[in-house]
């Protein structure tokens, strides 16, 4: 398996948050997170960031958060390794290949972590469920690789990350997440390996419930918004309500749903 680490390249993850940044922007409408979830990670210790699976956009969402939030802390992350093979230039971004379903890629994949976690700059972000799962979902299911973790890494703390992709008053949907308290790799090291499955979920489902909270509440002053995608229905209608607006000398708002919201 080749080393993330060596490969990792700044100019790459430049240009290509770029064009997440682009594919975004067209595709949904806001990146919000939390006010109350915002990641609060202690100094000088490596992280695993463990998420739920809810939607393909999830590696996107990682990619966006770390650039906004944790830029000075590199992230690394697992993907299938024949999913990574249709994307190769994501090694280049600190994504790595896992043979899944065998012993073998499951040795190979701990021993990646060993080595990315021994730099306590360093952040694993992995989708702790190892497949699509819905946010509703309970318990929430975790891989069994994960409670091998803190093994790997003793010194690390582990962060819960809640996702999810509701739809508010707009055509495309929201992107939120919220971050939970860090939980140092020793406490769940003080636990049996079978008993850090349920310690792990429940604080995973307990940031998704508050999460689940605000996005029922569709608040977007609840968020910090982090990055903005277009607005309105877009096409030849609202090109029509844009030259309306400005015959008549006002201000156009392409929301369906004119509100204020407040950003940073």
């Amino acid at each position: 398996m080749l080393d993330p680490v060596a490969l990792r390249s700044l100019r790459h993850l430049d240009f290509f948050d770029f064009i997440f940044m682009r594919f975004f922007a067209k595709h949904m409408r806001a990146l919000r997170v939390a006010r109350w979830g915002l990641p609060e990670l202690p100094a000088g210790k490596p992280a695993v960031i463990f998420a739920n699976h809810p939607s393909w956009w999830d590696g996107v969402a990682f990619m966006l958060l770390y650039r906004r939030l944790l830029p000075e802390r590199p992230l690394f992350t697992p993907m299938a390794a024949a999913a990574l093979e249709k994307y190769r230039f994501m090694k280049r971004l600190g994504v790595f290949g896992i043979e899944t379903g065998s012993a073998r890629g499951s040795v190979a994949f701990l021993r990646v972590v060993e080595k990315v976690l021994a730099d306590p700059a360093h952040i694993l972000w992995i989708n702790a469920p190892g497949r699509f799962s819905d946010p509703r979902e309970r318990p929430v299911p975790i891989a069994p690789g994960m409670i091998r973790l803190p093994e790997m890494a003793p010194e690390a703390v582990f962060v819960p990350l809640a996702l999810d992709y509701p739809f508010w008053s707009e055509r495309k949907a929201e992107m939120l997440a919220a971050f939970g308290a860090p939980i140092p790799a020793a406490t769940l090291l003080e636990a049996p390996r079978e008993a850090r499955n349920a310690m792990l979920s429940t604080a995973l489902a307990e940031v998704m419930e508050k999460l689940s909270a605000d996005a029922i509440a569709r608040d977007p002053a609840a968020f910090q918004t982090l990055v903005q995608g277009r607005e309105g229905m877009g096409g030849i209608y609202q090109s029509w309500r844009r030259a309306k607006a400005l015959l008549r000398g006002e201000r156009f708002d392409p929301r369906h749903e004119q509100r204020a919201e407040t950003t940073p």
